[in-house]
């Protein structure tokens, strides 16, 4: 059986963890947005911490991650990256909530992009306490491979104007990627190991997550809309590196919001999203 058929055999798979939502997680979650955060009781974005998936050093791949195979399928492609999804809010997260999290894999796809072969898994996820639902989620993981030493860096587009756009600025420092990873427990070696990061995914620096970015658009609607979206969708566009400030905008959309998050000095948006009411 092919590597990819292999793959492909676990879509439909299961997953049950639980957790507990606890003061001392929600008040490590506020802190590590600080500013970033809503001015609302309720934190979305917080079940991303919950359920991490926590195994032996020795049971985790040379990313950091655990190894493929054990959590999720081998897609046979070395490099990860949280590429996007979908986030439906049902109801709030709370300290004291005994959370159970069901992952099921929807799918495992393989296609051909500029940088090569890409692989796909998408994951849905549903948070639920006392078999009430309060999150549902589409993850999209991406896969790709290693980049050729002498591969030219893609020329990004420039960002077009927002003028009437609202929003915040942040500068990400490596203490905000370290703090976000510990309450994630989160190892990808992108996010702290600096030679990893630069010489083997070739990145220009130390990454910062996707799912943090997606937060902070999150909080940025909420602020806006006067209440936590319905709906959030999100895509990754570029990689975003340490000590790049950042402005996370939105503007009215068709269907409620548009927003992005956009490096200032490169005017490059590096994630862009949608969210309704």
């Amino acid at each position: 059986m092919s590597v990819a058929d292999q793959a492909r055999a676990w879509i439909g798979r299961q997953r049950h963890a639980t957790d507990l939502v606890t003061a001392r997680l929600a008040d490590e979650f506020r802190v590590t947005l600080g500013a970033m955060h809503a001015q609302v009781p309720e934190s979305p974005g917080l079940q991303w911490c919950l359920a991490p998936d926590i195994y032996p050093k020795d049971e985790l791949g040379r990313d950091g991650h655990p190894r493929t195979g054990l959590v999720v399928p081998d897609l046979g492609l070395p490099r990860r990256m949280w590429a996007g999804g979908e986030v439906e809010w049902c109801g709030a997260l709370r300290p004291g909530d005994a959370v159970s999290v069901e992952t099921t894999v929807r799918d495992v796809a393989y296609k051909e992009g500029r940088s090569g072969k890409l692989g796909f898994l998408t994951l849905d996820i549903r948070y639920l306490v006392a078999n009430d639902l309060r999150v549902a989620e589409r993850r999209d993981i991406v896969y790709r491979e290693d980049p050729a030493p002498d591969a030219p860096k893609p020329a990004l587009p420039e960002a077009a104007a927002w003028p009437e756009a609202a929003g915040r600025e942040v500068l990400p420092d490596p203490t905000l990627l370290f703090r976000y990873s510990a309450i994630t427990f989160n190892g990808h070696r992108i996010h702290y190991d600096h030679p990893y990061a630069t010489t083997v995914e070739g990145y220009a620096g130390l990454v910062v997550h996707g799912p943090i970015q997606a937060i902070w658009m999150q909080h940025l609607a909420t602020d806006l809309l006067g209440r936590i979206p319905s709906r959030f969708s999100y895509r990754g566009v570029s990689p975003l590196t340490v000590g790049n400030t950042v402005r996370v905008e939105a503007r009215p959309g068709a269907e409620g919001l548009e927003l992005r998050v956009r490096d200032i000095g490169r005017n490059v948006v590096t994630m862009i999203a949608t969210a309704q009411g």
